[in-house]
């Protein structure tokens, strides 16, 4: 079989290893594995590379994707679905990876309905696909936030200042819930959950009443004011990419603003950004997205296409892609209201 497989969406650490997974089952397997360059970009324009084991050495332990990548969406292009289509023939592919968030499987899915054979592999930093209990890339993130409000708070409370940690998040608060919990975060901010200003000085005023006279607060990116507020999300820009998203950022910096001006208290804003993104996956990620590569060329083997493979109770099965893109995983209310007893 000739095994197409592509990258798509924001880069995540743990991308490297499905291809790597991929490629060397495939080849075990007697397979031609095709790099596809670019995401769905490359599937338009034809951008490709014959992947080797030569290729795939030592990437284990990379961050990024060999295969580079985009946020194209075919849909949004004149004559995108068939030039997908032509490019699929074109490269006499039998069958096609993609590995990628809600948005790249959601065009995945859009094209399966049209006849295209495709196996989806989640990818999101965010945790937010259905269907499985984690996606790699995710224990990366958490982890690099968390060392980074273990290091704020030694600064937070050298000075006495409030630290605002904005983290990434755009729909969901997972990376927020999981490294502000870990990291011992005094408020946790996420989308799901909108908040009153008030509220949030009241919290950091109570605290230093007790005598805690520093405060760290961590904030998802998407996280936005009460309706009462008249609040609506930060971005940095209304302009929006090919899958109709604004830029987010700067729910940090006015954050931080209202919390020194509605507490007199010196505040600090960090955002930690696609500091999130990149690096060398953590174990746990490298052994997840192995396992999940490995997982999707038995399902092209198999011939069960409109599949994207999942973490269900610790085994790595699939789910169908109607299923995974149907909704977002919001953060588990129980799991928020842990983090809630540790507030303040």
């Amino acid at each position: 079989m000739r095994v197409g497989i592509l990258t798509g969406g924001g880069d995540c650490p743990g991308l490297n290893a499905v291809i790597r997974a991929v490629t060397r089952k495939g080849i075990q397997e007697g397979d031609a594995i095709v790099g596809i360059l670019h995401g769905w970009k490359g599937m338009i324009t034809g951008e490709h590379e014959e992947l080797t084991l030569r290729a795939v050495t030592g990437l284990l332990h990379k961050g990024g994707t060999i295969l580079h990548t985009s946020r194209t969406n075919p849909f949004m292009e004149e004559g995108g679905a068939e030039k997908v289509k032509k490019t699929f023939g074109y490269l006499g592919l039998d069958a096609l990876v993609i590995v990628g968030g809600e948005d790249t499987l959601g065009v995945a899915l859009k094209l399966y309905e049209m006849g295209l054979p495709v196996v989806g592999v989640p990818k999101t930093i965010d945790n937010d696909l259905s269907g499985t209990d984690y996606t790699f890339g995710f224990d990366t993130a958490v982890t690099i936030a968390t060392e980074a409000i273990d290091r704020l708070h030694t600064t937070a409370e050298s000075h006495d200042r409030v630290m605002v940690v904005e983290v990434m998040g755009r729909h969901t608060g997972w990376i927020a819930v999981h490294s502000g919990l870990a990291g011992g975060a005094d408020l946790i901010l996420i989308p799901e959950r909108p908040f009153h200003l008030d509220e949030v000085a009241d919290v950091i005023i109570k605290r230093h009443s007790r005598g805690k006279n520093f405060s760290i607060v961590v904030v998802a990116e998407g996280a936005r004011l009460d309706s009462d507020d008249e609040g609506s999300l930060a971005v940095q820009s209304e302009e929006v990419d090919a899958f109709g998203h604004v830029r987010l950022g700067g729910i940090g910096q006015f954050l931080g603003k209202e919390i020194e001006d509605r507490t007199g208290f010196e505040t600090r804003v960090t955002v930690l950004g696609h500091v999130q993104r990149g690096g060398s996956p953590t174990a746990h990620d490298r052994i997840l997205a192995t396992r999940f590569g490995v997982k999707a060329h038995d399902l092209v083997h198999e011939g069960k296409f409109g599949l994207m493979t999942a973490l269900v109770d610790g085994r790595i099965d699939s789910v169908t892609l109607k299923d995974a893109v149907a909704e977002l995983k919001t953060v588990d209310s129980e799991l928020y209201s842990i983090a809630e007893i540790f507030f303040g």
